[in-house]
């Protein structure tokens, strides 16, 4: 039986400070070398060393003005938050590179991902039933090597399942309305602070 909780908080606040003063330095670093923050993993509090994968947002004026993240956990939180803060500025493919004079503006945000488990379903319906609007985060995977995800905090500007998972379909490259059984999906929770 699936939770419909949100998990407890892993992070207290003084390591949600130093997860997001890394991005930011990652960020100023960025700017002046064109690249990532180099970390020293040892110089961490043990729960910012483990293996976890995360996604950085930049907003700027409310705006969205950068996210990229992993989906998979391939190396330490502390290297996934540098590398991914330094990918959101500079290598969001939405967006020009961030500029200096834009740092003052930008809001960062980071979710760590809880690790991903399938999530099967019978048809469109029952799917709908087992999805939590405004826990899951959900990947969606077609036979044919279509992919695309969505952070949990996109329900606030997708409210509705069947929103959700439409806008979903279409970020991952299908058609609009496009369904089918076969779809592979699977979900996830974060752990998200600003």
């Amino acid at each position: 039986m699936f939770s419909t909780e949100t998990p407890a908080a892993l992070y207290p606040p003084e390591q949600r400070e130093v997860l997001l003063g890394l991005a930011r330095e990652s960020i100023h670093h960025g700017l002046a070398h064109g690249r990532p923050v180099p970390v020293s993993v040892e110089d961490y509090p043990e729960a910012l060393r483990t293996i976890r994968a995360c996604f950085v947002t930049l907003h700027k004026h409310g705006q969205l003005r950068g996210c990229i993240g992993h989906l998979q956990a391939t190396q330490s939180l502390v290297e996934d938050v540098a590398t991914n803060a330094y990918a959101a500025a500079f290598q969001d493919p939405r967006f020009a590179p961030v500029q200096a004079d834009e740092l003052p503006d930008l809001e960062l945000e980071i979710s760590v991902l809880s690790e991903t488990e399938s999530l099967p379903y019978d048809d469109r319906a029952d799917l709908v039933g087992k999805i939590r609007p405004g826990v899951d985060g959900l990947i969606l995977s077609s036979a044919n090597g279509h992919r695309g995800t969505f952070l949990p905090s996109v329900w606030e500007s997708l409210p509705s399942t069947e929103q959700f998972l439409q806008h979903l379909v279409m970020k991952a490259g299908l058609p609009s309305g496009f369904w089918s059984d076969d779809l592979e999906i699977e979900r996830y929770t974060t752990e998200s602070f600003s």
